[in-house]
Order: structure tokens, then C-alpha cells, then sequence
């Protein structure tokens, strides 16, 4: 084995933390969340279940030890609502008494690819544990879960109108009129290009008007007393967000001007910034985030920066600085869930082992398996160096792996922490394919 440089090699010999796989594996990283209002756990893929159960057993001890109450996704706004009232003891996703049919139920609305991101046993075993954390606690205090993204274009449109018509039945008339030009199409990309192309009238003003009119009466539709008004408002609100979001997005997709990728990202800071006042109501003291790497890393940190891009853990860190903890996760090699296409099925893919000149070929030539890495003080400094980091979302091409996987980064500015795992195994899907069951073998060519 070809040994990387000296200095990084012997910086992580030096700080890198063993995990042996029971309680006290995150009790570094737990010391290091004290005082802070928002903690970013990451993921190198969209389909690794060591992230996902790790990421679970991290945020369970926030919530028990630490006082977190609210826990925000890389997944959609209304899919993820469904979520929350199961976990608040709210909604019809009851299983007849079955908590583990419940959850699946509450996890449904999970139908955009990749559905595996969030339907998946991990995440359905987290959300079991959050309910029954819940049923202890008045209402109140009960731990959320929300969806930072802006996909739900459509869905997020009809949200509005089917709350507006339960609280202003008048308002949601002129709703319904005012989201009237995005209902040709119902296809959020078809809505973007048709607008891009001058084929059709764009939603922009229509969007922003109702958003504005949504804002103004948000206290007229507070009138009704409790906690189930005010989520029911904020849950409206928010989906009025996402439509002006959303439909900026899609128009901006096929524009040269604007980067979509800022314009997701933030949002996602928007949203997680609009969950600490609601959550405040309820005696909140602190928001984790799961979402991948490359948006709870500071951008700063990567090439990305070069291209102009920002992202969720720039923003953050730049809001409220030494509040926020960043914390990445890397695996050398193992399997995933991911696709080999946009839509396509989900497949049990084997992950090549890393590139040389990449951190997680450094953490596999230390002999440590797994580990954790604190990313701050004199000792870290090495680590600052520019290396590869590999980046598997929900589509893998190993026949492309150097171009479509991996970026130049500085992961001591890029994160606070790591979690390095040497081999990794995929989620496994709640509605996993036949296909998914047919293993890729290491060596072995898809």
C-alpha cells in the first residue's frame, strides 16, 4: 500500500478516537455539541445504513441528554409532515396499534425518487423510537421532524388552498387563482422549461402575492387558541415558501443566470432558520439536520467555492458561527443503495475502494476501521491540506467514479468532526426491488 503524506497520515494516528460500538463511542462528540443550537450530521452517500443508524443513535442522545427538540431532513416539506404528526401522536398513521406499521404508513408520502432516501428500515426504526420518546412528554415538548426541501412544488400549492379553506374560505379562492398558472402542467420540470421558453406565462407573481397575503393574515388565522392552530398556520406558511421557492427553481433550471443549487440550499437555511422561533413557542433549545455532506459541509472548504456555490453549512456557519457543528461522515469502501440513473431502480451496488490521493484512502492506510475525528486545534492543522473526498448522492457511476464522485476539499475547514467507517453496508430499502436483493460483489462490474 502506497502511503499518503507524513504529516495528515500521522494527524489522524494522532486525534482519530476508536469506535468499539457501544455507549460511549459518541461521548466525544456529545461534549462537543454543549452550548450549541444546531448540530449538521452528514453522509458521503444517500443509501449507507451506518449513516443513517449512527446518525439516529447521535440524535437519540441530543434529544435524551442534550434538550434538542426538533430534527430537520434533506426531504421534502409536506412528505415530511406526515412524519411529525405520527411522532407527535397525531394524524390517521396509527397501524391499529402496530407502531412499526404506523410508521411505515407515516413514511408514505415518500413516493419521489429516490424513495429509499427516507423510506428505509433505519429511518423507520428512528421514527418508532421518537414516538414512544414522545408519548412521555405533554405536547408541548414533544420532539418534531421537518423536511427542508422544495420539491413539492404542487403538493406544497395544494396544502395552501386546503388550509386556507378550512380557516378563509374566501382567501382560498383567490389562492386557487393565484396558483392558477401552475396547474397546466402538474410537472414541475415541463412548469420550469414551458416558463424558460416563453411558452407559457409564468406562477412568479401569483406565488409572491399569496405568500405576502399569507404573511399578512397569519395572525387573523391564529384566532383559534392552541398548539394544533400554530402548527397548522406554520405548516401553511412554510408550504407558501416553498411554492415562491419552488417555482423560482424550476423556472431558473434551464436559465444560464442563477445557480439552482444556491437557490436550494438556501432555502434549506431559510427553513431551518424559520423552525427556531416556532419551535422557541414550544421551550425549543436546539435543531439537528441529516443531510449529505456536500450541503452540511462549509462550502468554503471545497471547489465548489470556485464555481460560486454556496451551501446549507456556509450559511449556518456564517449566521451563527461557533453555535453550529458540522459533522461529516466518509467510508473507503462497502455497498449502497443507489441508482444508475435519474428515476431508475434502486440497485445493491458495491463501492469502489477509494482513489489514492483522497482523505478516505488516508483514514484506510491508518489500520483504524472506525473513527472519530475532531477537526480542531494545532494537531489538526495537516488536515487542512487539499485532498479528494468522494461524494455518492442517489445515483452511483463507478465507471465515471473520479469525475462523477469526487472534489477537492479542505476537511478541517470543511467540517468539525468526522466519522470515519472503513466498510459500510446499504440501507435497505422498505420497498426494496427484487433487483436490490441481487448484491453486487466487490470486484465484480456492474
Amino acid at each position: 500500500m502506497m502511503h499518503p503524506a507524513a504529516a495528515p497520515f500521522l494527524a489522524v494516528r494522532e486525534l482519530a478516537q476508536r469506535l468499539n460500538d457501544n455507549d460511549a463511542d459518541f461521548d466525544a462528540l456529545l461534549e462537543m455539541t454543549r452550548g450549541r443550537q444546531l448540530v449538521l450530521l452528514g453522509e458521503a452517500t444517500h443509501g449507507t445504513q451506518d449513516f443513517y443508524r449512527m446518525r439516529a443513535q447521535i440524535t437519540r442522545r441530543l434529544i435524551a441528554e442534550g434538550g434538542f427538540d426538533a430534527v430537520a431532513i434533506e426531504g421534502d416539506w409536506p412528505d415530511t409532515w406526515r412524519v411529525n404528526r405520527f411522532v407527535q401522536g397525531e394524524g390517521e398513521d396509527e397501524g391499529e396499534g402496530d407502531t412499526d406499521v404506523g410508521a411505515d404508513a407515516a413514511l408514505d408520502d415518500f413516493r419521489r425518487f429516490p424513495t429509499w432516501m427516507w423510506r428505509n428500515r433505519e429511518m423507520r426504526d428512528f421514527v418508532v423510537w421518537l414516538r414512544a420518546h414522545n408519548a412521555g412528554l405533554p405536547p408541548q415538548e414533544r420532539v418534531g421532524v421537518y423536511g427542508l426541501d422544495l420539491y413539492s412544488m404542487y403538493q406544497s400549492a395544494d396544502a395552501v388552498i386546503h388550509y386556507l379553506e378550512q380557516v378563509d374560505p374566501r382567501q382560498a379562492a383567490m389562492a386557487r387563482e393565484r396558483y392558477a398558472a401552475l396547474d397546466h402542467v402538474r410537472e414541475p420540470q415541463g412548469y420550469g422549461y414551458a416558463t424558460a421558453i416563453g411558452a407559457r406565462p409564468d406562477a412568479r407573481e401569483g406565488a409572491v402575492a399569496q405568500l405576502l397575503q399569507m404573511r399578512a393574515d397569519a395572525l387573523l388565522h391564529l384566532s383559534q387558541d392552541g398548539l394544533g392552530a400554530i402548527d397548522a398556520q406554520f405548516f401553511a406558511q412554510q408550504n407558501a415558501e416553498i411554492v415562491v421557492d419552488a417555482e423560482h427553481y424550476y423556472r431558473s433550471m434551464f436559465g444560464r443566470r442563477l445557480n439552482t443549487w444556491n437557490l436550494r440550499d438556501a432555502h434549506m437555511y431559510r427553513t431551518l432558520s424559520a423552525l427556531a422561533p416556532y419551535r422557541i413557542r414550544r421551550g425549543g433549545t436546539g435543531r439537528v439536520v441529516w443531510a449529505h455532506n456536500s450541503h452540511v459541509g462549509d462550502a468554503r472548504a471545497t471547489e465548489s467555492r470556485l464555481r460560486g456555490e454556496w451551501n446549507l453549512g456556509q450559511l449556518v456557519r456564517e449566521a451563527v458561527g461557533a453555535s453550529a457543528l458540522l459533522v461529516g461522515f466518509s467510508t473507503y469502501t462497502g455497498h449502497v443503495s443507489a441508482a444508475s440513473e435519474w428515476g431508475g431502480d434502486v440497485e445493491h451496488k458495491w463501492v469502489r475502494p477509494a482513489l489514492r490521493d483522497s482523505y478516505e484512502y488516508l483514514f484506510h492506510s491508518t489500520g483504524l476501521d472506525r473513527f472519530f475525528l475532531p477537526l480542531h486545534g494545532p494537531a489538526s492543522e495537516p488536515l487542512r491540506e487539499a485532498m479528494l473526498e468522494r461524494a455518492i448522492g442517489v445515483i452511483y457511476l463507478p465507471q465515471t467514479e473520479r469525475e462523477s464522485h469526487y472534489f477537492w476539499t479542505s476537511l478541517a475547514n470543511q467540517f468539525d468532526a468526522l466519522l470515519h467507517l472503513d466498510e459500510t453496508s446499504a440501507v435497505e430499502p422498505l420497498d426494496a426491488p427484487h433487483q436490490w436483493h441481487r448484491r453486487e460483489k466487490p470486484g465484480q462490474e456492474a
